[in-house]
């Protein structure tokens, strides 16, 4: 899971604003008290070697438990909240370059973990040989494949099954390669399938996001890009948002509302309202959109350029 603080801060915000389809009654919003949290300032937990933070994930059934992924220093996990970090992937994982981690949420035993982060860096960043599971909440790991995917954006399990998962391939960022796009896995990654490939060998996988309420539905966010070495070639043809309605089996191009041509993407479906999908795109007209009718259009919330700035690195 890779964290984007203008997403999140656009998917916390209008929660309260959403109202249920259903006539079903729904629980109010929880509320705070906002003199009760003045006194609180941020404070850096650790674990402080490793380099960049570039993935981290709870456990919902446990709520002092964590792992965070790092460019350089593998993946670390506390079960205290963040008072102690111990290392968790030395001697099992041949790279410490880590892209995404994923905790099953029906299991919180089964762990995956996508290597090589999604930055394009020339000088700082590392590629990736694959994925990574654990079934014992990360005392041990196997290697489960897709080795020349080289950077790998996000993860995604299927909520009630463990053994289904999705891995969002960015692809080596030199030359083209046809290992990117979206894999899936049916037997906990003992087989993958590629789903969905870019539209030329430069395009991968920069985001994939899965409606809760209904993980069939997914969302991928595709990247038309190349690593050169004074430079990056940031957006193309290949870049753009696809939908998928069966569980990766289909998936169709979203446009309506989006910049026509587009350089990194990053998508995420709000938890309060599936029908509601946010994407931070790079961009001339680029910004913060909003979709309130799953996907099928798009509408630009926020220009500020701020959120786009290096989108190759920091999105």
């Amino acid at each position: 899971m890779r964290l984007w603080l203008p997403l999140a801060l656009a998917l916390a915000l209008p929660v309260g604003a959403q109202r249920p389809k259903s006539p079903a009654p729904v629980a109010a919003p929880a509320t705070f008290d906002s003199p009760a949290f003045r006194a609180m300032q941020w404070r850096n937990i650790g674990p402080f070697r490793g380099g960049r933070a570039v993935a981290i994930t709870g456990v919902t059934t446990q709520p002092m438990t964590y792992y965070v992924g790092y460019t350089g220093g593998g993946v670390w996990k506390t079960e205290d909240a963040g008072i102690t970090w111990r290392n968790i992937s030395d001697g099992y994982f041949r790279t410490s370059s880590i892209g995404a981690i994923t905790v099953a949420e029906s299991d919180p035993n089964v762990i995956y973990v996508g290597t090589g982060e999604h930055a394009v860096r020339g000088q700082s960043s590392s590629w990736g040989d694959g994925v990574y599971k654990s079934t014992d909440a990360g005392r041990t790991w196997t290697h489960i494949g897709l080795e020349k995917t080289r950077q790998i954006s996000n993860i995604r399990v299927h909520p009630k099954n463990p053994d289904l998962v999705y891995v969002a391939a960015q692809g080596e960022r030199w030359v083209g390669t046809p290992e990117r796009g979206i894999y899936r896995s049916t037997d906990g990654g003992k087989n993958w399938t590629l789903v969905l490939k870019g539209e030329n060998a430069t395009s991968g996988a920069s985001a994939l996001a899965m409606d809760l309420t209904n993980p069939r539905i997914l969302y991928a966010a595709f990247w038309d890009h190349q690593r050169q070495p004074w430079t990056v070639r940031s957006g193309g043809p290949g870049s753009g948002i696809w939908k998928s309605t069966d569980g990766g089996d289909t998936w169709r191009r979203l446009t309506d509302g989006l910049p026509k041509l587009m350089g990194k993407i990053g998508v995420d479906v709000s938890p309060a309202n599936p029908d509601r999908v946010l994407a931070i795109v790079e961009a001339e007209k680029g910004g913060l959109y909003r979709s309130d009718d799953a996907g099928k259009s798009w509408r630009l919330l926020s220009e500020d350029r701020l959120i786009q700035t290096r989108s190759w690195y920091y999105m």
